[in-house]
C-alpha cells in the first residue's frame, strides 16, 4: 500500500510522509488562489471550484474564506451547495455533501482522528474516516462534524453543535454532543419561525 492509499484505507499512517505533504501543498495553492479573488469575480471563482474539489455540481456557491486541509482534494459537491463564509474542510480523505444543502458560517468538517494511545500520538500519527452529509441539509453556524459521521437527507443541525454520532434524514438534532431532538413534520409546514406563518402565495 503506498502511502497515499493509506490516506483514504481507514488505518493509522504517518501524515508526514514527503509525498504525501508535496501533493497537501500543491492542493492548498488552489485554495489560496480561490480565496485571493476579488468580490465581483463570481464567474471566475465558479470555475476555480471545478479545479479544487473531486466533483461539483452545478450552481454551487462557496463563500470566502474557506478553508481545505488537502485543498478540497477529497471534497464532492452535489448541485446548488451553499457554504458562509470560513467553512473548515478537514478533508484528508473524502467528504460528500449532498444537493441544495447549505452550511452555516464558521463550519468544520473533519475526517482526520488521532490516536488517544499518547506514544501513537507523539509519533504525529493519524487515521481518517469519510464524513456524508445528505441532501437538502442545513448545518448552522459553528456546527462542528467529526470524522466518520453520516448525515440523512433533510436534516437540520442547530448552531453550534457537534455531530459526533450519526443523524438520521429528517431531524432537527442540536447540541453537544449533538442529539435529535424532534422530527420534521405538519408543524414545519404551516410555521417557518417560531409563531411566524408560511404564506405559501408569496413564496409559490
Amino acid at each position: 500500500m503506498t502511502p497515499y492509499e493509506q490516506v483514504h484505507s481507514g488505518k493509522i499512517y504517518n501524515p508526514g510522509d514527503k509525498a504525501i505533504m508535496e501533493e497537501q501543498a500543491r492542493c492548498k495553492e488552489k485554495v489560496y488562489d480561490y480565496n485571493a479573488t476579488r468580490p465581483s469575480e463570481e464567474a471566475k471563482r465558479a470555475e476555480m471550484l471545478k479545479d479544487i474539489f473531486a466533483e461539483v455540481g452545478e450552481n454551487c456557491y462557496i463563500e470566502q474564506p474557506f478553508y481545505a486541509n488537502f485543498g478540497g482534494k477529497h471534497v464532492h459537491l452535489g448541485k446548488q451547495v451553499y457554504a458562509n463564509s470560513h467553512l473548515t474542510l478537514v478533508d484528508d480523505t473524502h467528504i460528500y455533501i449532498g444537493d441544495y444543502t447549505m452550511i452555516g458560517p464558521n463550519v468544520t468538517l473533519a475526517t482526520a482522528g488521532h490516536p488517544i494511545l499518547p506514544e501513537l500520538r507523539v509519533k504525529g500519527l493519524q487515521f481518517n474516516m469519510p464524513v456524508h452529509i445528505g441532501k437538502n441539509c442545513w448545518l448552522g453556524a459553528g456546527v462542528v462534524v467529526m470524522p466518520g459521521v453520516t448525515i440523512g437527507d433533510n436534516s437540520v443541525i442547530g448552531a453550534g453543535s457537534i455531530v459526533t454520532k450519526d443523524i438520521p434524514a429528517n431531524v432537527v438534532a442540536v447540541g453537544n454532543p449533538c442529539r435529535v431532538l424532534r422530527k420534521i413534520g405538519e408543524h414545519d409546514r404551516e410555521y417557518y419561525y417560531k409563531d411566524k406563518k408560511i404564506n405559501y402565495e408569496e413564496i409559490e
